[in-house]
């Protein structure tokens, strides 16, 4: 009987300890949901109380929301706030890029003969050396050129003799040959002086001289002496350079922004304080897959020929974008997602006020919607207004001002004594006593206020957390003490704001930080 008794205790207390185990793990299991239910009810209930339903500075993911705030013109002087106004103005953005000298191909000019031949004598000898235009560059010894001359003398004699010969068709027929010989010459290239000194002679030279028909520099050679030359010879490369070309490489961002035609100037290290004009002339229609840039040409003049090819220069593309509504860029608070501004509203009233920009134009922003030409907005400062901005909206105590209210509620707000302790200390993840002694300016007791405290801890998205508030409301207990309980749904630092108000009218208030302890 006894082995029953002891076989019921033991099964007995396995039973109890069983039950203990399954509902501790069902309490775990429902505490986690239960804490990101209330996390979402923080993130909720704050956007809600956020003022005018978000419409000053919409709130994405992840982004605190804004409300307006009101400083003091001490509290403003003394952060350093500057103002700027929103201007309309006619805008030539700049693009700063680099390039290369190169010849201006409409100007490069070939030298070669119509006629086969032996060259003699070469007198433009070396490459890159500068011609003039009719400036002698070798001599050649052609035997269809000089049988071409004697067929043009005897034509002219054959012309001559017949001259007064009564036969029909023989004088038309003798200047038929030398018009056709004297043409041949001509379509040859044989310069006009030549043919003059042949009729004015009457002799045939057996070298022929070759003049230069542009004036350049010499950018390829291939005359030599005693060289057979055939017409398809290129004996002479010459790049005039009164004119060259700038190969320029513009990223893809600036491409929509480039036309043919606009102005563009160079400068160059080799002449310092020198300008020089030009303008686009083409966009190559390809992009490099590996720098993502685009290949502009650029036409310059280039007096003094001062620019050479292979020059590394700098170039600075003129983009002229007409009149449009223009903001410092210092005055954009760029948090990623929404780019914000603070107009200025009078009496140091600071509205948050999201925009849509465009391309930046030196030290400002082009504005595409959000703002309005004369209003004035903050230059200076803007990540503090910001901060001031964020905890208020946080708070949600912001309540806006009655018309001319200026600064003077600012400067005349009571200074009573606030106290706060809680129980445990610190403070811990989970139920808490929240404690606060409320005295006036002389030491003495205030009772009969409405006093609030607000817990908020910012959002954390790096680790998913939403942001957290936790308003707690205390009761009177008698002799300035006031008393109430709340949850923390974290450890870590919160933001801790305490109002207390009586009669309608705020007697006190007190920001500062606590450390709780806990995980999160």
């Amino acid at each position: 009987m006894r082995n029953y008794r002891y076989a019921f205790l033991i099964a007995l207390v396995g039973n109890f300890a069983l039950i203990a185990v399954l509902g501790w793990l069902w309490w775990r299991s429902g505490r986690q949901p239960k804490m990101q239910a209330a996390m979402a009810a923080s993130a909720k209930e704050m956007a809600q109380n956020s003022p005018n339903g978000g419409e000053n500075a919409p709130m994405a993911p992840h982004e605190t929301a804004l409300v307006p705030v009101q400083l003091s013109p001490e509290r403003l002087q003394s952060i350093g706030v500057r103002m700027g106004r929103v201007e309309s103005k006619i805008v030539d953005d700049e693009i700063r890029v680099t390039g290369n000298v190169a010849v201006d191909e409409t100007r490069l000019s070939y030298v070669q003969l119509r006629y086969s031949g032996y060259i003699q004598k070469v007198f433009a000898d070396a490459t890159y050396q500068f011609l003039r235009k009719g400036q002698p560059l070798f001599t050649i010894y052609s035997p269809d050129l000089v049988a071409t001359e004697r067929e043009y003398l005897v034509a002219k004699q054959n012309q001559q003799r017949v001259i007064g010969s009564t036969v029909p068709g023989v004088t038309e027929s003798a200047a038929s040959l030398l018009e056709a010989a004297a043409e041949r010459l001509k379509q040859w290239g044989v310069p006009q002086r030549e043919i003059a000194r042949l009729e004015s002679s009457g002799q045939v030279q057996q070298e022929l001289e070759i003049e230069s028909p542009v004036s350049g520099y010499i950018t390829e050679r291939n005359a030599l002496p005693n060289l057979t030359v055939q017409p398809e010879t290129h004996l002479y490369t010459v790049a005039g350079l009164s004119t060259i070309w700038v190969f320029a490489e513009v990223f893809q961002s600036d491409l929509g922004r480039i036309k043919v035609g606009n102005r563009t100037t160079l400068t160059v290290d080799a002449y310092p304080g020198r300008v020089f004009e030009g303008r686009v002339n083409f966009l190559y229609p390809q992009v490099d897959m590996t720098t993502r840039t685009v290949r502009a040409r650029l036409e310059f003049a280039n007096p003094g020929l001062k620019l050479t090819p292979g020059m590394f220069v700098n170039i600075t593309l003129k983009v002229p974008m007409g009149k449009q509504l223009l903001i410092p860029a210092s005055g954009v608070l760029q948090s990623g997602t929404r780019q914000v501004v603070f107009v200025n509203r009078s009496d140091g009233y600071l509205e948050p006020r999201e925009v849509q920009l465009g391309p930046r134009a030196g030290d400002d922003f082009i504005v595409l919607k959000g703002l309005k030409e004369g209003e004035e907005i903050v230059t200076s400062a803007n990540f503090l207004i910001d901060s001031e901005s964020q905890l208020q909206a946080a708070l949600g105590s912001f309540v806006p001002p009655p018309p001319g209210a200026g600064s003077a509620g600012v400067m005349n707000a009571p200074q009573g004594n606030v106290e706060l302790t809680t129980d445990p200390t610190p403070p811990r993840k989970g139920g808490n006593t929240i404690r606060v002694k409320l005295s006036d300016a002389s030491g003495a007791s205030i009772s009969g206020a409405e006093v609030s405290v607000t817990f908020f801890m910012p959002a954390m998205p790096a680790m998913g957390m939403a942001a957290m508030r936790t308003p707690v409301s205390l009761a009177d207990k008698g002799n300035g003490m006031y008393e109430g309980s709340g949850q923390l749904y974290s450890g870590g630092t919160w933001q801790v704001t305490i109002v207390a108000n009586k009669n309608g009218q705020v007697i006190a208030s007190k920001q500062l930080k606590v450390n709780a302890t806990g995980g999160m």
